[in-house]
């Protein structure tokens, strides 16, 4: 049963996602570049900060941790985080610069744009391992495999919340 709970609190957390991104999508053809960041910055701060309350109440439900584990998680899980609001601080900064050049996107922007993207995904699954080996040492191996099973979906979740709101990159033709 607390696995449902968890769901419908992730269902309802997406529930406002496509209507947000649609008119983010209007509003953001109409406007120009910088307003395309700004407003990709507030929806992007907006979507952390509740993410981040619903995360810990998706992970307290989920997880049914003992006081002693619960002890033992929670300090891990504020590191980790640490790390992601860092790496996301970064991400952000990545794709506000792809907002703002979309129109006028080169091939060497592109490519920065690209890599940085990568190396961003390379440096958030390296946070996780780290993260999931702290708990399998704090803890045990099974519970270190739960946490990293529902904290690879929430951050899933998240990723297709702010992909939905961004443009495809141009094909641009030479």
């Amino acid at each position: 049963m607390p696995m449902k709970n968890a769901w419908l609190v992730i269902a309802l957390l997406l529930a406002p996602a496509p209507a947000v991104a649609q008119a983010g999508g209007s509003a953001q053809a109409a406007a120009g570049s910088a307003d395309k960041a700004l407003n990709l910055s507030a929806y992007a701060e907006l979507l952390r900060s509740d993410v981040r309350a619903q995360k810990v109440a998706i992970l307290t439900e989920v997880m049914g941790f003992t006081p002693e584990e619960d002890a033992a998680f929670w300090p891990i899980y504020r590191e980790y985080e640490a790390d992601m609001a860092r790496l996301g601080d970064e991400r952000l900064a990545n794709i506000q610069q792809f907002a703002t050049t979309f129109d006028t996107l080169t091939e060497d922007g592109a490519a920065r744009i690209a890599a940085k993207a990568i190396d961003l995904d390379a440096r958030r699954s390296a946070a996780l391992a780290r993260c999931h080996d702290k708990v399998k040492s704090a803890l045990s191996a099974r519970t270190a495999l739960r946490f990293l099973q529902v904290e690879h979906q929430l951050q899933l979740l998240i990723d297709l919340q702010i992909a939905a709101s961004l443009p495809v990159a141009p094909i641009v033709k030479e």
